[in-house]
């Protein structure tokens, strides 16, 4: 069954980070310029908590507030679910489905390795249900 780790071999461990005290303006901006829904916080090398697209929309946009001024460690999720790298896709899809989230970090003893989002979930379970698609064909057409 395919974990975390799987999903980090394909896409790598990269993953935005932005510090605590970083202005919600400076995080929207770095995630518009890397077309990315969520980043990482941090405080110096501590993992705090993450700063997504619904939390723009429900605590700065919503609450009026200012992104030039408002500091990602007044409206960032924390804590924040996680998972660790050989925690299977399934709980994974489990986790961010109850929790309505879409990105989920993996991070073991503090360190961070990356992060999976639902879409990495659904590629890696449409990529296993083609491979059962052609084994089945070939199992029932023989090779051509």
């Amino acid at each position: 069954m395919p974990n975390a780790q799987s999903v980090l071999d394909r896409k790598g461990g990269d993953v935005a980070t932005v510090e605590r005290k970083s202005t919600v303006l400076d995080a929207a901006k770095r995630m518009n310029q890397l077309r990315i829904g969520a980043v990482v916080v941090r405080d110096a090398d501590k993992i705090v908590g993450i700063f997504t697209e619904r939390d723009v929309l429900n605590r700065v946009v919503a609450a009026v507030r200012d992104p030039k001024t408002t500091i990602i460690g007044d409206v960032m999720t924390s804590p924040m679910a996680c998972c660790r790298r050989d925690t299977l896709l399934s709980e994974c899809r489990t986790v961010m489905t109850q929790k309505r989230i879409r990105h989920l970090p993996v991070v073991e003893d503090g360190m961070l390795f990356g992060i999976i989002s639902i879409g990495d979930i659904m590629a890696s379970e449409v990529a296993d249900q083609q491979a059962t698609i052609e084994y089945l064909h070939e199992y029932l057409h023989g090779h051509r």
